[in-house]
């Protein structure tokens, strides 16, 4: 594997959030088995079939990791929640920095197809062909801070709740750590009372969209600001269209694209 290939794919900054991260290994008692292999080329074949798109079994040999092992760590790997505690390790780098702005976040979702697994549905908006639905909700930088996966029947108003939970606790630059941006953006999609009752709850101000009184225009101009990063998080191709016979695994290169799309904000800042 050429050397630039793998820093591009893994810069020494990501790799060095990572590695810490990683579950260890354990030799078996009895002795036998195969010897772990070098970690960052297998975390980097892993980014490379999110980001490239392809199928486990065409991994190219230049890795130096077989389809197998490479599978077969990802799996571990996406068990131990690497994903979401990476995805938090690269938010506690920008909140340390001062570079999240909690003024506020938006929330959103976009459907892909399927081929198989749980986490799917009919999609009424493709001819009930089967697809899965990403959730996003995003700072106004474009930063995704909670990602979910659903079917794509799944309407868009019920995964609100669990990606507000779902956003980590992240550093500050000074103070106690930040959970909760000021206000919360979605369309009208997510008008609920009850939804504005929980946000407040919540200490959030809820600016959700209100059908039959506010046009299309006025959240139309926030909207931008989740569309982008959906369109990136879109750019790592192996989420245009899911293969993933299991949930979790298509959730675990969701949560994976989220933390590179964060990450290309860190990197920007120490260069």
């Amino acid at each position: 594997m050429g050397v630039d290939l793998s820093q591009r794919l893994v810069p020494d900054g990501l790799w060095e959030l990572a590695a810490p991260l990683l579950p260890s290994f354990s030799a078996r008692p009895q002795g036998g088995g195969t010897a772990p292999r070098e970690e960052r080329a297998v975390f980097t074949a892993v980014v490379y079939v999110l980001t490239g798109g392809c199928a486990w079994r065409h991994l190219p040999e230049t890795f130096g990791v077989s389809p197998a092992t490479a599978h077969r760590r990802f799996t571990v790997w996406t068990r131990a929640g690497l994903w979401r505690r990476l995805h938090r390790a690269v938010l506690d780098e920008l909140g340390a920095r001062g570079e999240l702005d909690w003024a506020s976040a938006i929330v959103d979702a976009a459907s892909v197809r399927a081929k198989r697994g749980p986490l799917t549905g009919p999609n009424p908006v493709d001819r009930g062909k089967k697809g899965s639905k990403l959730h996003v909700l995003s700072k106004a930088q474009g930063i995704p801070l909670a990602v979910a996966v659903s079917g794509a029947n799944t309407h868009h108003s019920l995964a609100l709740k669990p990606l507000v939970r779902g956003i980590p606790a992240v550093r500050s630059r000074r103070g106690p750590r930040r959970r909760h941006p000021v206000k919360l953006r979605a369309g009208k999609a997510y008008f609920c009372a009850e939804h504005h009752a929980w946000l407040r709850e919540h200490g959030l101000l809820p600016r959700i969209a209100r059908p039959g009184i506010e046009s299309g225009e006025r959240p139309g101009r926030h909207r931008w600001k989740i569309e982008q990063p959906i369109a990136w998080l879109f750019g790592h191709r192996r989420l245009t269209i899911r293969y993933e016979r299991k949930g979790s695994h298509f959730l675990a290169f969701l949560g994976l694209a989220a933390t590179l799309t964060c990450y290309k904000k860190l990197a920007k800042l120490t260069t």
